[in-house]
C-alpha cells in the first residue's frame, strides 16, 4: 500500500470530531519506516491533495472527522503547547462574560507558562499566548475546565487580574457588569 493511503487509513481510524488535530510527531509514529525527508514530502503532499489541512506550522487538521469549526482554535492552542499551563483569559473570557462589549473575532487570548507569542492559524484566526509568572498553586479555584474548548478557563476576577498584570487596555471594560460578576 502507498504511504499516503496508509497514513489516511490510520488517521481515519484514529480521528474523531474532538480529536482531529495532529502534530507531525503524532503522524510520524504511523509510518516509522519512512525517512525524514520522505515523511515531510508525504505531509506536504497530503495537504496539497486535500487529505489534511495545515492549521499552522506543526499542526494539521483532518476535516473528514467533522470537527466543530468553532472550537478548532481552542483545541489548536492546547495541542501546540501540551506541556505548558495554558488557560483562556483576558479579552476572550471577559467578552464571553459580557464584561467587554466587543467580541474578538477569530482570536483567542490565553495565559501561558510558556513564552508570549501570536500564532497565525490562517482562516481560523489567531492564538495569542501571554506569559504568566503566576504559579499554578495560586490559580486553584480561579480556573474552571471548559470541556468544549478542552482548556482551562479563568474566572472573571482572574481575567481582570490578568488584564492588570499584563498592562492590557481596560478601556472597554464595563465595570458595573464586572463588579456584579466578581
Amino acid at each position: 500500500m502507498q504511504p499516503i493511503r496508509q497514513l489516511m487509513a490510520a488517521i481515519s481510524k484514529l480521528a474523531t470530531a474532538q480529536a482531529c488535530l495532529f502534530t507531525p510527531t503524532d503522524l510520524r509514529s504511523l509510518l516509522p519506516d519512512l525517512t525524514e525527508t520522505a515523511f515531510k514530502t508525504l505531509l506536504s503532499r497530503s495537504v496539497s491533495e486535500g487529505h489534511l489541512c495545515r492549521i499552522c506550522r506543526g499542526l494539521y487538521l483532518y476535516e473528514k472527522a467533522n470537527p466543530n469549526q468553532g472550537f478548532i482554535l481552542y483545541r489548536a492552542a492546547g495541542k501546540l503547547r501540551p506541556l505548558s499551563l495554558n488557560y483562556l483569559s483576558l479579552e476572550t473570557v471577559l467578552s464571553d462574560a459580557g464584561v467587554i462589549s466587543q467580541i474578538p473575532i477569530n482570536r483567542i487570548t490565553l495565559m501561558s507558562s510558556g513564552r508570549s507569542s501570536v500564532i497565525d492559524c490562517g482562516q481560523w484566526g489567531s492564538i495569542e499566548f501571554i506569559r504568566t509568572r503566576q504559579p499554578p498553586q495560586e490559580l486553584v479555584g480561579k480556573l474552571k475546565y471548559d470541556a468544549n474548548a478542552q482548556l482551562w478557563r479563568a474566572t472573571v476576577a482572574q481575567a481582570l487580574r490578568d488584564m492588570k498584570a499584563t498592562h492590557r487596555s481596560q478601556d472597554l471594560i464595563d465595570w458595573s457588569v464586572a463588579n456584579e460578576l466578581i
